[in-house]
């Protein structure tokens, strides 16, 4: 998110969470002020390969309740984080089909929730899906979000695949410019998601 009144239009459909990218070389960074959203929306502050103090900071400045950390980020920089703060940690894995699970073992204790994107020329925001059947070799417990070029048509699809994301990472494909969300196709995914839950 990145417009005030388009992150107003947008809290209004109740969303989980409402990503604020705080990496400088992004179309979507971040620098604004964040209007008065409902609380049980978490705020989430995405970073790239930031510094300790960095995150901590922008927590703090923002009152974040989560990090998304879509960078090369230790589990021991993960640790520090929690043990500064009281954030949600998200891990950000960009992969493919050769992607090794196993990298995921160091970062089992030093983190809340996964998030699978698409490996491509990007840290994120590269507009395409990865494809789904690399996680049928998940070997972890803990929840992940779903992400990478996810559109409006591709809700149906996520639902009927089998898999069993904690979230659904929505972003470019729902958006007129980078940042400004389209609030129409935000709620329709929200409410086919919702009801399905039902």
């Amino acid at each position: 998110m990145k417009y005030v009144e388009n992150i107003a239009a947008i809290a209004h459909l109740q969303p989980d969470y409402m990503g604020f990218i705080f990496y400088k070389n992004s179309a979507r960074y971040f620098d604004g002020l964040i209007p008065e959203i409902p609380k049980s929306i978490k705020k989430t502050g995405v970073f790239v390969d930031s510094d300790l103090k960095t995150v901590l900071e922008t927590v703090k400045q923002y009152d974040l309740q989560a990090v998304q950390l879509h960078g090369t980020e230790t589990p021991e920089l993960c640790l520090e984080i929690r043990r500064n703060t009281n954030v949600e940690i998200i891990k950000t894995f960009s992969i493919d089909a050769a992607f090794d699970f196993t990298l995921l073992q160091d970062y089992e204790t030093a983190c809340d929730y996964y998030l699978f994107d698409t490996k491509g020329k990007f840290p994120g925001g590269n507009g395409f899906a990865f494809d789904w059947k690399i996680l049928e070799r998940y070997p972890s417990d803990k929840p992940y979000f779903l992400s990478g070029g996810i559109g409006p048509e591709d809700s149906t699809a996520i639902l009927q695949s089998g898999l069993s994301p904690y979230a659904i990472d929505i972003n470019s494909k729902f958006e007129t410019v980078p940042g400004l969300k389209d609030p129409h196709l935000c709620e329709q995914v929200v409410l086919k998601i919702r009801n399905n839950e039902n």
